[in-house]
């Protein structure tokens, strides 16, 4: 079996704002296995500056995936422990070569086009003209679980954005999730905790930068607002320190980005661990090009979750992969009539 890998920038439509700053490329890597019969194709999602395997040497590891093919998933797995991002392309290429279909990672009745995944709108950070139009956009568009992204602005501006919001949709109509991205202060996270669950928010993401187990436990004992854990689980691999982690701070909810935890392996150990403890999870795309959100969204379809999934991202970039991924109102779907096309991939 060969197997070689490519790099390919996406372009995002607008410039797109985080707490770590603006977004306007967006870079991700291809493995394409061959056996002479069959081809796979999979997609490591590395996000620079929040993956945890964004190294120096990510593309000389890649090379030496490729050169070593011949020892087979399990092996390769296990020893990309740190490339969780690699870890998931393999995972994906793999499951794309043994499919009859390529592009059928988990056949479903999502890839039969009959049933959708539910999804959240995402807001991006930016000026407040810019958040309200992104919001109206969305609500227009028939969402009803929007994600805010906040901590770029000063505090009382987006408090207020989201005031307005609530104060339009009661919590039985809107559903609001708001992710920090780690932006509080651990001194001033709880107050700012409380004064959000005045507005009735489903949740918010990782309010303090994470590494602060005992300061993120205490905060979601006492918190008003459910949290959720998301940077938190990046780069802890190992399977005991996953368990000790949920047991010790104890969070309401877990955000599993497959790129970032190791692929579906690693999402299904995370997803295990939480449910033992009775916490709560939804699964996220991590910016990934429609080959690789195709992918997580099937493996998602197969958990049955009832919440709302991140994975509305395909419509960000200019040069994304055409492909059968289609967002209609607050659905992801999949619809067989339309074709997908890698060929600007190779």
């Amino acid at each position: 079996m060969k197997a070689s890998y490519q790099q390919y920038g996406l372009q995002f439509k607008r410039p797109s704002g985080t707490s770590r700053g603006i977004l306007t490329t967006k870079e991700t890597w291809f493995i394409l296995l061959d056996n002479g019969s069959r081809w796979g194709l999979g997609e490591c999602g590395l996000l620079r500056g929040l993956s945890v395997d964004d190294l120096p040497h990510y593309e000389a590891k890649l090379s030496w995936v490729c050169e070593n093919i011949g020892l087979g998933l399990p092996e390769l797995y296990a020893q990309l422990m740190e490339f969780p991002s690699i870890q998931m392309g393999l995972e994906m290429a793999f499951r794309s070569l043994e499919a009859d279909n390529p592009f059928h990672l988990f056949p479903s009745a999502f890839t039969l086009g009959t049933q959708p995944i539910s999804i959240n709108g995402l807001i991006w950070m930016g000026a407040v003209f810019f958040m309200k139009e992104q919001i109206r956009e969305k609500l227009d568009a028939g969402f009803r679980c929007l994600k805010m992204k906040i901590g770029a602005l000063d505090f009382d501006t987006e408090y207020a954005l989201l005031q307005t919001i609530r104060k339009e949709y009661s919590s039985k109509d809107l559903e609001l999730r708001v992710d920090a991205n780690g932006a509080f202060s651990p001194s001033e996270a709880m107050e700012k905790l409380k004064r959000l669950s005045e507005l009735e928010l489903h949740s918010i993401e990782q309010p303090i930068k994470a590494g602060q187990w005992d300061t993120m436990a205490s905060l979601c004992e006492r918190t008003p607002l459910p949290i959720a854990l998301d940077e938190e689980l990046i780069g802890v691999f190992d399977g005991r320190t996953k368990a000790r982690l949920l047991q010790h701070i104890q969070p309401q909810y877990l955000i599993l980005k497959p790129s970032f935890v190791g692929g579906f392996q690693g999402s299904d150990e995370w997803i295990q661990l939480a449910e033992k403890q009775g916490t709560g999870w939804w699964v996220t795309s991590a910016l990934e090009s429609n080959v690789g959100l195709n992918a997580i969204s099937q493996y998602t379809f197969t958990k049955s979750s009832k919440l709302p999934q991140g994975l509305g991202t395909g419509s960000l970039f200019a040069n994304n992969v055409p492909s059968p991924l289609e967002v209609r109102g607050q659905h992801l779907w999949y619809n067989p009539d339309l074709q997908w096309d890698v060929t600007n991939l190779f």
